[in-house]
This record gives C-alpha cells, structure tokens and sequence, in this order.
C-alpha cells in the first residue's frame, strides 16, 4: 500500500499521541497505585522506593534477572507496567486492595522458575503489574517443635540452610533444585530426594498465611479447611498470595549415602532401565533412585547415557545390602558411595562440584538460564524395551534434551489421591520430565517445540490415561489455556483434569467460594463457576 507524505505524518501524529497518552495513563497508574498502597499500608517503609518501572534504570534487570526460561524475557513478550518489590506482608496486602481498585492484574513471583513464565509474563492481560515476594524471604525454625515459618519469597536452598544451622538430623522434603521460590513450589506439590520416605513439600505443611481476593491476611484457622487444602498442590496464584508457610521438619540420619552410576546404550543401558521401572518404586523406601537420561560423545559417537543418581537414608553398608537385595542390576559398589550429612547431599544431588561451599545455597540466582521447553508424564507400567529403543532414537535426534525420571511408591502410596490437589499417587512409577534446551534464541523456538511435541505423541500408549496426567509445577501450555478472565468450566477442565484429576472440581468450588470474581487469574488458574444475579 502506498502513502503519501502527508498520511505518513497524519499516521506518524497519531502514533505519537497514542505513546503519549500511553505514558500519561501509565504515570497517573503507577502514581494512583503508590498514593493508595501507602494509605493502605500499616507500616512506614515508602512505597515508591519498592517499585520499578520502565523508566527506571533498574527495570529490565529487577524484572529479567529471576528467570530461568529466557524465551519470555524476549522483546515480543508483554511486559508488566510495573514491578512491586515489597519489604513487609502488609505491602502485599496493599497491593491486592489497589490492584483491585485500579482495575490492574497481578502476577505473583517468588522464584520466577514458572516454565511458563506465568509469574512476570502475560498472554491475554493488557494490563498487569508483578508482585516480586523475593525480599519476603524469613526463616524462623524451631527444632524443638520440628517446624519452621517460611517466608514464600525463600528459596529452597535457604530453607535448607537455615535448618542446617540448627540441626544435622533434621530436613524438609523439598525439591533438589536449590534457587526455586519455596512460596510456588509448594502450591503445585513438590517433590524431591525425601518424597519416597516423607511425600511431598505440601504434605508437609503445617500452617499458612495467605493474601485473599479482598485483601485479608488468613491463618489456616481463618481460611478454612478447603482453602488450606486448596493452597497445598492446588497450583499457584489462583486463591491468593502466600505470605508464609509453617513446615514440618522431618528426621533424618547424622549420615546419608549417595551414588552415581552411569551407564550408555553400549553397556546395556535399555535393558537396565527396563528392570530400574520394575523395582524402583518397590524398593525400600529410604531409597531413591533417579535416572537422568540425555546424547553423549563416547569415543566420537554419540549415544544415550543413562545416570543413576542414589540417595540412601542410612550409611554405606546398609545402602549396599539394600541395592544387592532389591537391584542388584545396577552393580552399585562401595567405591560409588559417598557418605554425607543431609546438606551435603543437597549440595551433592543439585550437581554442584565438589568441594563447593554450602554457602552457595544461599545463592538466589539460578545457574540455569536458558531457552527451553518442557514436559511431564506419569508412568504406571513399565515401558518396555522396544518402545525405550524409540525414545532414544527421538533424543538422538534433538540438539539437547534432557530426561528425569523420578520414582514414586513409598509414602507416595500411602497418602491418598483426595488428600491434597495433588493427586498422582498410588499405582505410578515414577514421573517423566522431559525438556529441549537451545541456544538458537526466539527463532529455534518452533523448531524445538515440535520436535518436543513429536516425543510427546511418541510417548502417549505408554503413560497415564483417562486423563493423560501432568505435574502443574511443569506448566504446560500445550495442555490447554484460559483465553481470558472470563473462562468457562468447561475450557479449563481441559488441562486442569490432567493436572488435579478429579480434585479439579473441589478446587473450583473453593475458588467459586473463595475469589468469585476471578480476581488472581493467569492463563491456567482455576476458574470460578458463574455466580449467576437476581
């Protein structure tokens, strides 16, 4: 189409002006918000020294630095007006009374690992800010009551520092991923080297303090029973803001046992991994066993390599009386045991080197920064050989995937499906992460996504079914997504089944009850039904 240089400057005027009053909005937004969370708020810290937005220098790096999926921190995404960093649960308050009034969405972050980038990122919301918790990062433990009240802005790794301080026999059964937000990694379940002997992060929470829809700070005795249950494996964000949560410690011995054993297609790795899905959620249940499977270099040709990362609850020997009873396959020796504390098996199973110091949990930022696309499927019966010999083809044909399956049984089945959101329990395996890493930026990104999405239709006679189950702390947009504030029952039970199963419908009447409005909202939370008005 052409134009003429006096449309050009007609069309150059309007754009203009539409910047403008863009920026005037936007100021009189931010200045509106500051004014009514200062009123709001009960303590004195000022408010406008919490918030960062576009024109500060600081923006981009206060909003990109917690992320660990680079895909959304590109140009083309929808960034938040602006981000609030508050210094105390009543700025938190604050801000779910303003954004309300001012009609702006919110996007809650702890640790901004979302694989969706849900936490700072918006598909449908013209209009949003970023609630960033990570300041709100308090432990208080109390090893004689075995409990501790965890800020939701901590990370995993100073939830597990803090403890250490305290006690050598004391822990939390958490994920192994040290930089994660303890705040959402609990709302979607969490699990980690204590899930066999304990259940997962949220089955083991005692208390919380929460942010609802209209501003109230509740304790569990407050909220109620369904809204407690609600928050503890429900998914984040979708009933309020997590200021604290009240954990249970749990004991474990001055001396646990790792192990690493690898194995590749050469030394008989299918036939292994076979036999690992027959026995590794029977064996005893102070042991677990992990297998991380990805393409190596071997002698210039390039292969599957299958690791066996062990954590045992007891010494040495005992670990080797364990394994020889119950897996003797896997040809563990003593030379493969190392002998630790609990700490230093977390240090040992989140892959830091040896010799690192245990300060290094205290690092928030995570050393895993990339683009990448994943996904989760729960097993029930082995796979078997044939159909591994087709995985392995499918990740040879990709530049760097990476696979984690992790193993359930133990406490896992003894906790029932109902008891909280979560409800991959009794009768599964183990659960299947997969995840396609690039370097290639934004325009790898198709290319990649579809080489994951192949694998995942590989994969679909093998994996649960009636639904196809998925782990919410896995977020998946393939799975399906809220199209806006408005959506139906009816579309979100798409996905939401395959992350709750039949909880999903609990979860929506504690919503209906509990935010009516669809005020927390995000392209898959729980949605409420239509409160239909006389």
């Amino acid at each position: 189409m052409f134009c003429s240089k006096s449309s050009l400057a007609f069309l150059f005027m309007v754009l203009l002006q539409s910047e403008i009053s863009l920026a005037i909005s936007t100021d009189s937004t931010l200045d509106k918000f500051i004014t009514c969370a200062q009123v709001h708020s009960s303590v004195t810290i000022p408010i406008s020294k919490t918030i960062f937005n576009p024109k500060n220098s600081s923006y981009t790096s206060v909003l990109q630095n917690p992320a660990v999926n680079l895909r959304f921190i590109e140009p083309s995404v929808r960034k938040p007006e602006f981000i609030f960093t508050p210094l105390h649960d009543a700025h938190v308050q604050a801000a779910v009374i303003c954004s309300k009034q001012l009609g702006i969405q919110i996007r809650i972050r702890s640790g901004g690992h979302d694989y969706e980038g849900v936490s700072y990122t918006s598909v449908f919301e013209t209009r949003f800010i970023v609630v960033d918790i990570g300041n709100l990062r308090s432990i208080i433990v109390d090893i004689e009551k075995s409990s501790a009240w965890v800020q939701a802005g901590a990370t995993n790794g100073e939830v597990y520092y803090r403890i250490a301080e305290k006690s050598k026999i004391h822990a939390y059964p958490a994920g192994a991923c040290t930089s994660l937000g303890i705040g959402g990694h609990i709302t979607g379940g969490g699990y980690g080297s204590l899930h066999r002997k304990y259940g997962l992060a949220a089955d083991n929470v005692i208390d919380a303090r929460i942010v609802d829809a209209n501003g109230r700070i509740l304790d569990r005795e407050a909220m109620g029973e369904d809204l407690f249950w609600a928050i503890r494996g429900g998914g984040g964000a979708s009933f309020g803001i997590i200021l604290w949560w009240k954990i249970k410690l749990v004991p474990v011995p001055e001396t646990v046992t790792v192990f690493t054993v690898t194995k590749t297609l050469e030394e008989g790795a299918t036939k292994l991994l076979y036999r690992w899905q027959q026995v590794a959620d029977k064996v005893d249940e102070d042991l677990l066993i992990r297998v991380l499977i990805s393409p190596s270099n071997v002698s210039s040709t390039r292969t599957i390599s299958t690791t066996y990362d062990g954590f045992f609850l007891g010494n040495s020997d005992r670990l080797l009386q364990v394994i020889q009873e119950s897996f003797p396959e896997l040809g563990v020796t003593r030379k493969d045991c190392v002998e630790l504390d609990w700490i230093g098996s977390v240090m040992y199973l989140s892959n830091n080197p040896s010799g690192t110091s245990v300060e290094f949990l205290l690092q928030r930022k995570s050393v895993f920064r990339t683009y990448f696309k994943a996904k989760s499927d729960f097993v029930r019966d082995p796979i078997p050989e044939a159909a591994l010999e087709g995985i392995w083809k499918l990740l040879l044909e990709e530049d760097s995937p990476v696979v984690l399956l992790s193993p359930y049984g133990g406490k896992m089945s003894k906790i029932s499906e109902s008891e909280t959101p979560f409800p991959h329990r009794s009768g599964t395996i183990f659960i299947f992460e997969y995840m396609t890493v690039w370097t290639d930026g934004e325009k790898g990104t198709e290319k990649h996504k579809g080489w994951i999405r192949k694998l995942y239709g590989y994969l679909t006679p093998y994996v649960s079914k009636f639904p196809r189950e998925a782990y919410v702390n896995y977020r998946d947009f393939d799975l399906g997504v809220n199209k806006n504030s408005n959506t139906s029952y009816i579309e979100a039970s798409v996905w939401g089944k395959k992350y709750f199963k039949n909880n999903f419908d609990r979860l929506v009447k504690v919503k209906t009850e509990v935010d009516p409005d669809n005020f927390f909202r995000h392209e898959q939370s729980i949605p409420p039904l239509p409160v239909w008005k006389n």
